[in-house]
């Protein structure tokens, strides 16, 4: 199957599957909250964890082109979401660590051979690095699964193709950017210049760890830049692995370096570093006005920000119930719900909202959840015992609220990470669980009407758009007006009509409101890291203007 038309697979590969497992470090009893709904019931069962068929070979920093501890010596440990228990100890970076990191970029800017070497010669070694990847994909998607968490099927059939496919695209672009010449007015010859920034400072996620190196690394190097790259300190082994194919596919040292460390400490100082010339982040909203802060408060670097979401998926009566139903079941759970464009807040038409409700929630309750490395399994552990709980309190509070539980609500087994598939109907605008991202495995409900016999959508236009975030959204209709006045209404960055979560390379991803600044991916996220310079001659008796 072609790595593009795997990206259009994301919306449908894991809407139905089967299997089982679970087991991980006990964090002590249920609240009584969650006893008393335990009739709720999750397809899975308790096993041993499976033992992953790959080795952790790079902890280290990554500095210049080489692995080296961190001057203080220090480290801290990565865990396996599935048992709690410590997968590997990595090189904790500390501001020393940076200052060698934005040196290294530095020269190797300045001095080095990659902002001088031509285009096609730097598509080169991106194209050989995309090989590299597809080679070992089902061994990194190994490693992604163990340190994140994620189905190991959606790790080696989707994320890590999509990987090399961002990379592809690139490489494409690498000898494809170029300047204009335009005309003035009067005897002068204009160039403008498409320059590359300089010295990028990058800062990724844990939910897409090597999905996130891509969106962010692929545009830097395609234009020219180097990069200082800090990984999330709870998934830093794949940004790691990959970064050395980098360098065994012929990228010089220097271009990339990778630390791994904690946000307030080398994160703080990565966005605030007078040697960085662009930043770009992605995770939560409120980090994100935190990076934007120090950005401006150093050297005011422009920064690129990939925030939070509570995206709307709306339901007319006119929709296919069993496919909406399935795709907002995917639209929220994939990932274990730890996603930034999730479909978190599912408004669903009166006149087919009982239906919707019953069949979503059979489907969750169908739902596998278990070890993610067993064949079959939909959904693994959160990613670790903070996310857990910030899960359950939402859970709680929503309970507490009035919403109706209609499946799931509780933890999954008496050890470990796992949270049963979880369904809220008759949920309220202004309830908590409405308002904020719970960045986990719960699906709202809400309920919409037309006002009118003749159609009137403002209601959930108003009701959708009435968010502090506007990544995404989804529309589900028949009725081809319906659709083309949605698209235009809701303030988000990406719509998605009768489909979801439908990503490929060349589509631009980014927010409105406070889901961030700027957009990942396709062409739009080449001028994220290019400098545009005007140059201007005098002509002498030209031969035309």
């Amino acid at each position: 199957m072609a790595a593009r038309r795997l990206t259009s697979l994301i919306s449908r590969s894991f809407v139905s599957s089967s299997s089982s497992s679970s087991s991980l470090k006990s964090l002590g009893k249920s609240s009584s909250w969650a006893r008393g709904i335990s009739r709720f019931s999750t397809n899975a069962s308790i096993e041993e964890p499976v033992t992953p068929n790959v080795q952790v070979k790079h902890t280290q920093l990554l500095i210049n082109g080489q692995f080296v501890d961190a001057v203080s010596g220090k480290t801290f440990p990565t865990l396996d979401p599935r048992t709690g228990e410590v997968i590997a100890n990595v090189s904790e970076a500390e501001v020393e660590d940076l200052d060698r990191s934005v040196a290294a970029a530095r020269k190797a800017f300045d001095e080095g051979p990659w902002p001088k070497m031509t285009a096609y010669e730097r598509s080169r070694i991106m194209f050989r690095f995309a090989d590299l990847l597809e080679k070992r994909n089902d061994e990194i998607a190994a490693l992604e699964t163990w340190d994140n968490g994620k189905p190991f099927e959606q790790a080696a059939k989707i994320e890590i193709p999509l990987v090399t496919r961002i990379f592809r695209y690139y490489a494409g672009w690498a000898d494809k950017i170029h300047g204009l010449t335009v005309p003035a007015d009067g005897q002068h010859h204009v160039q403008i210049l498409h320059e590359p920034i300089g010295v990028v400072g990058q800062i990724i996620p844990w939910n897409f760890p090597l999905l996130m190196f891509a969106w962010k690394i692929g545009p830097a190097l395609a234009t020219g830049n180097t990069v200082v790259l800090k990984t999330a300190e709870l998934t830093p082994l794949s940004a790691l692995y990959a970064a050395n194919l980098l360098h065994e596919a012929g990228l010089p040292p220097g271009v990339v370096n990778i630390i791994s460390g904690f946000g307030a400490t080398v994160g703080a100082a990565l966005a605030s570093h007078m040697d960085v010339d662009k930043l770009a982040f992605t995770g939560s909203t409120a980090t994100g006005k935190t990076v934007l802060e120090l950005a401006s408060k150093s050297n005011l670097k422009p920064v690129t920000l990939e925030l939070g979401g509570k995206s709307p998926f709306i339901v007319f009566d006119d929709a296919d119930v069993d496919n909406a139903v399935n795709l907002a079941h995917f639209a929220l759970f994939f990932n274990q719900g730890q996603c930034c464009c999730a479909g978190s807040r599912t408004y669903v038409h009166e006149r087919v909202y009982d239906e919707f409700v019953e069949k979503a929630r059979e489907l969750a309750k169908k739902r596998v959840v278990g070890d993610p490395f067993k064949q079959g399994v939909e959904q693994g552990p959160q990613i670790d015992v903070k996310q857990f709980e910030k899960i359950l309190k939402y859970i709680n509070s929503g309970v507490e609220d009035g919403a109706t539980l209609e499946a799931g609500g509780e933890r999954l087994g008496s050890k470990g990470f796992y949270i049963k598939p979880t369904v809220f109907s008759n949920v309220k605008d202004d309830m908590l669980i409405a308002k904020d991202e719970i960045f986990g495995p719960v699906q709202s409900i809400f309920k919409f009407k037309s006002r009118s016999i003749i159609r009137d959508i403002d209601e959930v236009i108003q009701r959708a758009n009435n968010s502090r975030y506007g990544l995404a959204a989804g529309v589900f209709t028949q009725n081809i007006d319906t659709a083309n006045t949605m698209m235009r209404a809701l303030k988000a960055g990406t719509i998605w009509i009768n489909c979801f979560d439908v990503f490929d390379a060349a589509i631009p991803f980014g927010g409105y409101k406070m889901s961030g600044h700027g957009r990942e991916k396709g062409i739009y996220s080449l001028n994220n890291y290019l400098q545009v310079k005007a140059v201007v001659t005098p002509l002498k008796n030209p031969a035309w203007l």
